[in-house]
């Protein structure tokens, strides 16, 4: 994702974690690719050995980490590639904080050590490098004195062995423009972009492009428990850490003791990432769609428009105007799509958008200047992320090459989900000029009785990991429990502002209780408007934007 007296160790260590290999939990396992009996499957339990034997040395992160110093950070080694163990090796960062011991609800208590909590923010790209610092939220403490809360970079991320597609100098592109029905000559273009961005993947990374997948991204995290010196893997994984999450269960099915799946990608092979990515588009139309009917009831505080309609056509005509003229030179339509493409996301972002907006068309764009401009700043690290999402999804499965495929399927779609379609058809279209070999997605399932019961977290609404995911998640992992936020559409609901489903976070994580095979939880309350948005607002919409 990152001398005789050890070798014996590591030997003691590899033939424990042999005898402890789930082959023998999951009989259909050896017929699926990495699978016991593979040449992979038997370098991720020699890694995971030798990890264990070395452990994390924690120390001091370094500067660019941005940690305090209450967050320790060491490496694990992984192999490059798991079919040769003892070829390249790279390192993954990681970060920690220790288990407080405490018990907010009751201070004189001691609360039992549950070994480490390891978290993945999705992506593919993101780095869970800061997670450690959420124990300092108040509704992550009860988790924060019973866990050790580890955090990581995934291989290609960050310092985790760094991959890149294009000079982050040259990343970021503005003002750009955003047709949500583009002409032939626009497509032209966009498709020329794609075959230039895949040859730079391959031309910047070289033969080592094609080991950044999801079944590599599971095969470390098991490299990372044992390195841990966990026996059974604590995990939670967020979005796109759901999916590899899910190849984990099935690939290691007992080396799990708790996971928590938060807003889960729909697992079905036949879905990995092409399907998936045209059903997004289409969730995303009606999130879109409420966010507008959100501002229409709030017509008094933005003046956008009392309908959704008259609401999109104020966008629109925000669109149109930047078109022309961009808004401090750097915010076109391509930036303020973008922008308020977040407020699919997260419904908190509403009235920073809203606001924005709504100035923008009276006559002050600084507000959208601030939350849709490129962060320059940011080139290195965006640049980064994005090479790695596109390495892992056009790695992790076939796609189509054919570039009328594409088009067909992306002009039916925006008939009916014209917001999100072509800017996520851009965005993936590299997949179809793609130089690395595929992998062919794994077809992720245990047995009754294979995997211990795990949690899963949806939201209703969710645009980026569509409600289905989950359903078909909880299908193929039997004994799971689906908690589902009705009538919301957040992106990742752990910890959030649902006590509900705070409740039931804690009651898995903390003492292993599940609701059954499902519960519903009442939505968040929407956010309220605001007429302004202070600077620190401003501050941290734009870093999100």
């Amino acid at each position: 994702m990152r001398t005789a007296a050890l070798y014996t160790a590591a030997g003691s260590l590899l033939l424990t974690t042999l005898a402890a290999a789930p082959a023998d939990s999951a009989p259909g396992l050896p017929d699926r690719p990495g699978g016991p009996g593979s040449a992979e499957f038997r370098g991720s339990v020699l890694a995971a050995a030798r990890a264990g034997a070395a452990g994390i040395r924690f120390g001091k992160c370094a500067a660019e980490e941005e940690l305090p110093d209450s967050v320790r950070c060491g490496t694990v080694t992984v192999p490059l590639d798991y079919a040769h163990p003892d070829g390249k090796q790279i390192k993954l960062t990681v970060s920690r904080t220790e288990a407080t011991g405490k018990d907010p609800r009751d201070p004189e208590h001691k609360v039992p050590h549950q070994g480490a909590l390891v978290y993945n923010p999705g992506g593919p790209g993101a780095s869970g490098m800061f997670f450690p610092m959420i124990g300092f939220i108040p509704e992550w403490k009860r988790i924060a004195g019973a866990y050790d809360l580890v955090g990581y970079a995934p291989r290609g991320v960050a310092r985790s062995a760094p991959i890149s597609c294009k000079d982050p100098k040259r990343f970021f592109k503005g003002p750009t423009q955003a047709p949500m029905h583009p002409s032939e000559a626009y497509k032209m273009e966009r498709v020329a972009e794609a075959k230039a961005y895949a040859r730079g993947c391959a031309e910047r990374s070289g033969d080592a492009l094609r080991h950044y997948h999801s079944l590599n991204n599971a095969r470390d995290l098991d490299v990372l428990r044992a390195a841990l010196g966990e026996h059974r893997l604590t995990f939670m994984g967020a979005s796109y850490g759901t999916y590899f999450g899910a190849l984990y269960a099935t690939l290691f099915p007992s080396h799990v003791r708790r996971m928590v799946f938060d807003s889960v990608v729909n697992p079905d092979p036949s879905q990995i990432w092409y399907g998936d990515n045209l059903d997004q588009s289409a969730a995303f139309e009606n999130r879109w769609a409420d966010f507008r009917a959100w501002v229409a009831r709030h017509n008094d505080v933005y003046g956008l428009g009392a309908t959704p309609q008259a609401v999109l056509r104020s966008y629109e005509k925000a669109a149109a105007r930047l078109a022309v003229e961009p808004a401090g030179g750097k915010v076109g339509p391509g930036q303020l799509q973008g922008a308020f493409l977040q407020a699919g996301y997260y419904d908190d972002y509403w009235p920073h958008r809203a606001h924005a907006l709504a100035a923008y068309l009276k006559g002050d764009p600084q507000p959208l200047i601030d939350q849709a401009a490129p962060v320059t700043e940011a080139a290195v690290e965006a640049e980064n992320g994005n090479a790695v999402y596109t390495a892992v999804e056009c790695n992790d499965a076939p796609w189509p090459t054919s570039w009328q495929v594409w088009d067909q399927d992306n002009t039916r779609l925006a008939r009916t989900a014209p917001f999100e379609t072509w800017d996520n058809a851009w965005m993936n279209l590299p997949c179809a000029y793609w130089p690395a070999p595929r992998q062919t997605p794994l077809d992720v399932r245990t047995g009754p009785g294979d995997l211990p019961p795990v949690l899963i977290l949806a939201a209703e609404r969710d645009a980026a990991t569509p409600y289905a995911g989950a359903l078909e998640l909880r299908r193929r992992l039997p004994g799971s429990a689906l908690v589902t936020e009705r009538g919301s559409g957040t992106h990742g609901i752990a910890g959030g502002p649902n006590q509900c489903v705070n409740d039931y976070l804690d009651a898995y994580l903390l003492a292993g209780r599940l609701p059954g095979r499902s519960a519903d939880c009442a939505p968040h309350a929407e956010p309220r408007p605001a007429a302004r948005v202070d600077r620190s607002q401003k501050e941290k919409a734009a870093r999100g934007a």
